[in-house]
């Protein structure tokens, strides 16, 4: 074993207190007397404990864990009857909606093998999450409109490690991930919490000097791409953090390095080529680009994954346009990292990048108040999905567009203009 094999000496668990405390005091800020909802793979137990633990001294009257299993979950879409993947815990989607209603806050723990459905048929899991995802709207309203506090997070998992780390014996990439996570989400600054609010800081500064210039769309061109992306009407850059109606400030995404608006729905022209792999549903889709005509995609060509990529596409009508535009400089710690996580979570905040699908309604001024209709006047985009994938680099150009067609750089080879 090398020395860059080595496992790492720091105890783990107590690491994973260190991350379950920020967590919980920064990313979800949760209040005394405020419950919580945890969903996670089994694998993560250790993890999900010590979360309960610090929200258990924090005040917090229930911790409620909703658990799934990578091997139950692959059994059920290898081996189940046809016919029965329509079939879905509308009890688990009504159980959600109602803690949110009663204020609870949640936090999601990704540790997904990349690699998950390798091998079973494609058309089972388009199925389910099709049916899930209308049971489940409901609660999605309250978190796509920040009316609870949410956040999402990490948790090396074995399987997951393996696809990043390939080389690497299992307890070296298992370590390797952990010291990739604990990095990323600033686990290693003296003080975490104090790193995460400068960190924020600079990201609302990013956002506020682009919400002063109302910019009416922005150009994207780099190898493959040249893409413009008109923007909403009223629409509002966001980053570092969102707040719940009662003002009380949390973090969405652990880690998090990007500034985001929405795209409108009806103003997307070009190609658009992907940067980086996209694992959705536990399918790798690589080597991808779409073409937009009038907002909506009109190609989609895939190197790897096409069915996958079309599955996404035929959701619905929204799912072939945009809900997001997010801006991420290639000096970014997650891009420095030079790791290819094969998880959205961190892929995204490596790069600049979009989303199909469903737009954030807080992205738009009083989106979050406005109705349905009016949401789709200012352009927001409605879908019962919302798939990022990155299309940022060192080779790629943004500039800003104002509303007398003059272009402004934004960025230049993946990093902000001064």
């Amino acid at each position: 074993m090398t020395d860059s094999d080595a496992v790492p000496t720091a105890p783990l668990e107590s690491r994973l207190r260190a991350y379950a405390e920020l967590l919980v005091a920064s990313g979800l800020n949760l209040q005394p007397g405020q419950g919580l909802l945890v969903r996670a793979q089994t694998e993560a137990a250790p993890l999900v404990r010590e979360v309960a633990e610090v929200a258990y001294r924090r005040g917090c009257p229930m911790v409620e864990v909703s658990w799934s299993d990578e091997g139950v979950t692959r059994a059920r879409f290898l081996h189940a009857p046809e016919g029965t993947f329509e079939r879905v815990p509308k009890w688990r989607a009504d159980g959600y909606l109602a803690m949110a209603q009663d204020g609870f806050a949640s936090l999601s723990i990704a540790s997904d093998d990349p690699d998950l459905l390798a091998g079973t048929e494609p058309e089972r899991w388009a199925t389910y999450v099709r049916t899930w995802q209308r049971a489940n709207r409901g609660y999605m309203e309250y978190a796509m409109n920040d009316s609870i506090a949410w956040c999402v997070a990490a948790y090396a998992g074995r399987a997951w490690a393996r696809k990043v780390f390939p080389d690497a014996p299992d307890e070296v990439a298992v370590a390797r991930l952990w010291d990739a996570i604990f990095t990323a989400v600033r686990l290693d600054a003296p003080d975490p919490v104090a790193a995460w609010a400068e960190h924020k800081a600079r990201l609302e500064a990013n956002g506020a000097r682009l919400n002063g210039r109302r910019y009416a769309a922005l150009r994207f061109t780099g190898p493959g791409t040249d893409l413009r992306v008109g923007l909403a009407d009223g629409h509002r850059w966001e980053g570092g953090g969102a707040h719940t109606p009662d003002g009380v400030p949390f973090l969405p995404n652990v880690p998090t390095e990007e500034i985001f608006t929405a795209p409108h729905s009806q103003r997307v022209d070009g190609v658009v080529r992907a940067s980086m792999p996209l694992v959705n549903g536990g399918t790798v889709i690589d080597d991808f680009s779409l073409r937009f005509e009038g907002g909506r995609v009109v190609e989609a060509r895939a190197g790897k994954g096409q069915a996958a990529l079309e599955r996404i596409l035929d959701t619905d009508e929204g799912a072939r346009r945009l809900g997001e535009v997010a801006l991420v400089p290639v000096s970014s710690p997650i891009y420095r990292s030079g790791i290819l996580f094969y998880e959205t979570l961190f892929d995204e905040n490596a790069a600049s990048h979009i989303a199909l699908g469903r737009a954030y309604p807080t992205t738009v001024d009083g989106g979050s108040e406005m109705s349905d209709d009016q949401r789709r006047a200012a352009g927001l985009n409605d879908s019962l999905t919302h798939v990022d994938f990155m299309i940022g680099s060192e080779t790629m150009d943004v500039d800003g567009e104002t509303a007398d067609g003059r272009l402004e750089p934004l960025m230049r080879a993946g990093e902000w203009v001064d």
